[in-house]
């Protein structure tokens, strides 16, 4: 039984979608406009299919890139046709066809970085959100801290950079398993590195060098329900493209003005859009905390915003804790095999907060009440990114003040789901 189960993640569910695809817009006879897409296949071992299968081994899918039509409405325009990235990814080591989620990871990662492309940066996602984000003077380091900020949810993962993979990098890649690592081009020898684990998948996305053209495109969204009907919308841009387009928390109520005491210093201020380009990809509700261009805490899916702050504070908690183990004893925290291992480990990790001592923390919407904001301003959250709005704003403002945290507004929501 075990060996047929297992069966169904290695072969390949046939799929019989056409190899076009036409979506027509219109009002009438006189005003139509046309997307055009072509199937997206690759030859793995002399067999040329498209995607493995869906998100279960039970459903078709296929993967289909743009190639004509230039979608217009009012003044929005669409990312133009032929300008690809995870939609026609050049496959150069697989072992076996990719399925869906390996594209929709890879995807969701690059949804990211095309805000992070003024320093090396890495990724690792799973299941289109992200475990472990981070950027650094090398790409080597801003892999290192991303993987070391949740070594376990990392693992079957897929990772991007927004560099050329280095040797370096790749021999970091392979201390872990990952299911796919996808870069603009990939230095000399890497590839022998990588072709080690066979099953990998290894995709050269060359427009990543250019996802600063990417940060500010538009493309079309499609949500087909339950009775066929398709629910669209154009897809999320972030307002603020730098730190200088926040604004000051500052609200009026019941005639009284409050506003934030405390203003942000420049490190915080990096953190806050670092934090705000990261949050734009997570599933919402969300909360987030980062730390000198890292993430250390992420909380997302949730229904309430006390409850996913108090998911990515505790998360944090629990990272740090097997983040320490396995520098110091190389074994998971689960894993120590003395009552002392553990307490060292927990003294280390209390002392500092679960490491969110002086970090930014980040919500994709408002706090409505002051509660939320509080559950990282207790662990010494030294400054909070929000959206703004509540009609009860003055209470986060007056939280921050007491606990000597500064805070700003981006005037912009960003729910993803």
């Amino acid at each position: 039984m075990g060996n047929n189960l297992s069966q169904k993640y290695r072969s390949i569910n046939k799929d019989h979608f056409p190899n076009h695809m036409e979506i027509r817009l219109f009002n009438d006879e006189s005003d139509i406009q046309v997307l055009s897409y072509e199937k997206t296949t690759w030859d793995v071992g002399g067999e040329e299919a498209g995607l493995r299968y869906g998100e279960n081994p039970e459903q078709q899918a296929a993967l289909y890139r743009l190639v004509g039509g230039n979608l217009s409405l009012g003044d929005v325009v669409s990312i133009s046709p032929n300008n690809h990235l995870a939609s026609l990814p050049e496959l150069l080591q697989s072992g076996k066809h990719p399925g869906k989620i390996n594209i929709t990871d890879i995807d969701a990662a690059l949804n990211i970085l095309r805000y992070l492309t003024e320093k090396p940066a890495s990724i690792i996602m799973k299941h289109n959100n992200p475990c472990g984000v981070a950027q650094a003077e090398t790409l080597s380091e801003s892999y290192q801290k991303a993987y070391l900020a949740d070594r376990l949810a990392a693992f079957g993962g897929a990772v991007a950079v927004n560099r050329e993979l280095d040797l370096s990098t790749a021999e970091q890649i392979m201390e872990s398993y990952l299911e796919v690592v996808a870069a603009p081009d990939f230095e000399s020898g890497v590839l022998d590195v990588l072709s080690k684990r066979k099953n990998l998948r290894v995709m050269k996305i060359r427009n990543i060098d250019r996802l600063q053209d990417f940060s500010s495109g538009r493309f079309l969204e499609l949500k087909s329900l339950i009775d066929g009907g398709v629910v669209t919308q154009w897809s999320f841009e972030p307002q603020a493209k730098s730190y200088q387009d926040f604004l000051p928390a500052e609200t009026e109520y019941r005639g009284k003005k409050y506003s934030v005491n405390r203003k942000p210093t420049q490190k915080e201020l990096e953190d806050m859009y670092f934090g705000w380009m990261v949050e734009a990809g997570v599933t919402s509700n969300s909360v987030i905390f980062v730390k000198d261009g890292v993430t250390c805490g992420i909380g997302t899916g949730e229904q309430d915003r006390v409850g996913v702050a108090e998911i990515a504070r505790d998360k944090a908690y629990r990272k740090l804790s097997d983040r320490l183990s396995w520098e110091l004893f190389g074994k998971p925290f689960n894993l120590l095999d003395t009552d002392k291992m553990r307490e060292e480990i927990n003294g280390r990790v209390s002392a500092v907060n679960g490491g969110l001592e002086g970090s930014v923390m980040i919500s994709d919407a408002f706090f409505p009440f002051r509660d939320g904001a509080e559950v990282g301003l207790r662990e010494g959250v030294k400054a909070i990114l929000q959206p703004g709005g509540s009609l009860r704003d003055f209470e986060s403002i007056e939280a921050c003040n007491e606990y000597g945290a500064s805070m700003m507004f981006t005037g912009q929501r960003s729910f993803r789901h």
